[in-house]
């Protein structure tokens, strides 16, 4: 089999084509499709490559799950301006959060890596998350203030990870519609918003 070129790519460069990769593999096959070798092969790189950049397998899992954490965050962050504009709605802000973890395969990273033995799995999504509430709710960081906007978040991403994991099987043996955890969800973001005054009642 003749030998394929490797183009010497910018080390941000290669390393952001690893992840799309990750996440490609991730979202095909599932959480335990995320290794090294069957990265490498996607992006025509060495073995030796991906482990230079992240160091292990978890290391590469660990850094798919902040790479997702800050896009889907930056989504949201785009939405919760957006319906504070009146641009967009509450809806799309959970209906993001939702897809992240459910349709983008989120949850089942998580779970995957907390299974392995990554106990700081949760970290980067936590950290990237509660930098996007301080950014949209800053004057929640001052001693005393109310926290509406951090344990709405805090609840729709439980919310969410929930849905993801068990979210099918849970609503088929309460014979309960699908959607209705985005509908609570819904419910709370209108109502923090309301009371944060980001949008009218």
């Amino acid at each position: 089999m003749p030998h394929r070129h490797r183009k010497r790519l910018p080390p941000e460069e290669s390393r952001a084509a690893a992840l799309a990769a990750a996440r490609d593999l991730l979202m095909e096959a599932g959480p335990q499709a995320v290794t090294l070798a069957a990265v490498a092969a996607r992006v025509n790189r060495t073995h030796a490559n991906l482990l230079h950049h992240f160091g292990s397998a978890a290391g590469l899992q660990k850094a798919l799950a902040e790479h997702m954490a800050g896009t889907v965050c930056d989504a949201i962050g785009d939405a919760v301006r957006a319906t504070r504009a009146g641009a967009a709605s509450p809806r799309d802000v959970v209906d993001l959060a939702f897809d992240a973890f459910g349709k983008q395969g989120g949850g089942a990273l998580v779970s995957w890596m907390l299974l392995n033995g990554n106990g700081d799995a949760l970290d980067p999504i936590v950290e990237t998350i509660h930098e996007l509430v301080a950014e949209l709710n800053p004057q929640e960081l001052q001693s005393g203030a109310d926290r509406t906007m951090h344990e709405t978040t805090y609840t729709l991403v439980l919310t969410a990870l929930g849905d993801a994991l068990m979210g099918a099987e849970l609503a088929e043996s309460l014979n309960v519609s699908r959607k209705t955890a985005r509908d609570r969800a819904t419910e709370m973001m209108t109502a923090s918003l309301i009371k944060a005054g980001d949008i009218k009642g």
